[in-house]
C-alpha cells in the first residue's frame, strides 16, 4: 500500500498501481527495463562505482554508460526513451521510465510498480525532486531484463 504521505503530490487521479510489492528489483533497475536483479554502486551497477557513490552524478553516469543523455522536459518524443532522476540535497533517490504512451513508470522501493502521468507527481516528499531527465534512442535500447 502505499503511503500517501511520503509522495504528497500522487492523486487518485494521477497514478495505478500496476503490480503488487516485490523485493527482486529497485526503481534504478525498473528505470532500465530489468525486473529481477537490485542494481546499486558497488553491486550490480554497469560502471565502476564505489558502493558509497550515491550521488546524482552516479546516477548520471550509469545512465551515460546505457546510451542516455541529459535532455530538456517530460513531453514524449518519438523514437526516444527517457528516465527521470529524483535527488535530496546531492543524493540520488528515485529514477523513472517514461512508457511509450507518454506516461511514466516508477518502482517504489520494495513496494509496487506504478504507472504516474508525469514525474513531478512523485516529487515533493520521499524522494526530492526531480533533478534530471535524459533520453536515449529507442533504436539504441538493449533490454537488460532476463
Amino acid at each position: 500500500m502505499i503511503r500517501r504521505g511520503s509522495f504528497p503530490r500522487l492523486t487518485d487521479a494521477n497514478f495505478r498501481e500496476t503490480s503488487p510489492p516485490a523485493i527482486a528489483y529497485n526503481c534504478v533497475a525498473w528505470s532500465v527495463g530489468d525486473h529481477t536483479r537490485w542494481w546499486q554502486p558497488g553491486a550490480l551497477w554497469p560502471i565502476e562505482a564505489s558502493a558509497d557513490d550515491v550521488s546524482i552524478g552516479a546516477l548520471a553516469r550509469m545512465f551515460e554508460s546505457l546510451g542516455y543523455l541529459p535532455c530538456e522536459g517530460f513531453q514524449l518524443e518519438p523514437g526516444f526513451e527517457k528516465v527521470a532522476m529524483y535527488a535530496a540535497g546531492m543524493f540520488y533517490t528515485h529514477a523513472a521510465r517514461q512508457l511509450p504512451n507518454g506516461l511514466w513508470t516508477s518502482k517504489l522501493g520494495k513496494a509496487e510498480d506504478i504507472e504516474h502521468d508525469a514525474p513531478d507527481d512523485l516529487a515533493g516528499g520521499l524522494y526530492g525532486e526531480v533533478v534530471q531527465v535524459m533520453r536515449r534512442p529507442v533504436s539504441a535500447v538493449n533490454s537488460v531484463a532476463t
